[in-house]
């Protein structure tokens, strides 16, 4: 079996099994990378740019990138941070995310990660895109408008419940998550119980009946912020 490798994240010396990627051995080391396309039981995709970080000076997703031998990580340093706040604030106004009337506030990561680097308000303007809503399925409601092309629902369809009822249509802004059905959601094989139901990590993929079921106040990152379970090695 290969040695184990070697190397460093803020000056932390990181043990990491071969194979690992810079996440999921700082995550065992219970260093928190910021993450939201990233979903531990899908394969990695690293398309959000949020898990970015410098090794030895140049930047990488560290949810694809294997761990090496003597590499320098840079990850909670200003310059960093600065480059994940620029990504999250951007994801704010390519979409229409309205917190304070969203059935996932409180349990939504992008709003959790907003809180946690201190983003009272985008310092861009926001671009209000006409995005379509479906609600045609009998258990789930899907709101476009929340969307933002993380692809864990696509992962998920496809790689685990076998049905790929997700997928992209067109590129650059004018990219958008659709379904296999052209008579809508309700037209694909999703189910409520499927794994693409509810690994959204916003309010784009919501299941009806159970609106604020737990209340707010009670939900996942009211009390704590993103990231604490990572680090307090939970």
């Amino acid at each position: 079996m290969s040695a184990e490798i070697q190397f460093t994240i803020d000056g932390k010396e990181v043990t990491a099994k071969p194979g690992q990627t810079i996440l999921e051995a700082a995550q065992a080391a219970g260093k928190y990378i910021p993450r939201l396309c990233h979903f531990r039981e899908l394969e990695p995709y690293g398309s959000c740019r949020v898990c970015t970080v410098l090794i030895n000076g140049r930047p990488a997703a560290a949810c694809t990138q294997p761990a090496a031998p003597g590499m320098v990580v840079e990850s909670d340093t200003d310059k960093v941070n600065g480059m994940r706040r620029q990504i999250i604030e951007m994801l704010f106004v390519e979409g229409n995310h309205f917190c304070m009337f969203c059935e996932k506030s409180g349990n939504c990561e992008l709003q959790a990660l907003a809180y946690r680097f201190g983003i009272a308000a985008p310092r861009y303007p926001f671009l209000w895109p006409r995005r379509e809503v479906d609600a045609s399925h009998p258990d789930i409601y899907l709101d476009r408008n929340r969307c933002i092309l993380c692809a864990r629902c696509v992962r998920a369809s496809r790689d685990v419940d076998g049905k790929h009822a997700f997928d992209f249509r067109g590129r650059g802004p004018h990219k958008s998550l659709t379904v296999d059905a052209t008579d809508g959601l309700a037209g694909t094989k999703l189910a409520r119980d499927d794994k693409a139901a509810d690994v959204c990590p916003v309010g784009c993929i919501i299941k009806k009946r159970v609106g604020y079921a737990v209340p707010i106040g009670q939900r996942l990152y009211d009390h704590e912020p993103i990231g604490s379970d990572v680090e307090k090695g939970k």
